[in-house]
């Protein structure tokens, strides 16, 4: 299987290439404008999200939050999103590096900070 990113990439870079943008809004990232996905600001929605009653994962925190829905997105569906729309197999595209990379960088976006970079 081939790599979409490594994490070696630039941040925009990185989540151009793995395609993050066409399904999610990223504040910081141009284009990044996707409405199939929610917005990402996951410094704000992510412990809410940990709390919900609904949230079968096992993450602890919201990095590990960001991981676990790349690579297992069935934990926990955002509310007013269809189940199955983060396709299941998407994680296996991304190194360690990117997916570190990227769980960083979106667990600083919040609403009242929408770019890290």
């Amino acid at each position: 299987m081939v790599l979409l990113v490594t994490g070696d990439e630039p941040i925009r870079e990185l989540f151009t290439r793995a395609g993050c943008p066409v399904c999610h809004t990223i504040p910081g990232i141009g284009g990044a404008d996707g409405r199939v996905g929610p917005t990402l600001v996951m410094g704000t929605t992510g412990l809410k999200r940990l709390a919900d009653p609904l949230y079968r994962g096992r993450a602890k925190t919201v990095k590990e939050y960001l991981i676990e829905s790349i690579l297992e997105p069935g934990a926990y569906v955002a509310p007013g999103y269809p189940d199955r729309t983060m396709p299941h197999w998407y994680g296996q595209k991304l190194s360690a590096g990117a997916l570190e990379k990227i769980a960083v960088y979106l667990e600083q976006i919040t609403e009242e900070n929408p770019s890290s970079q």
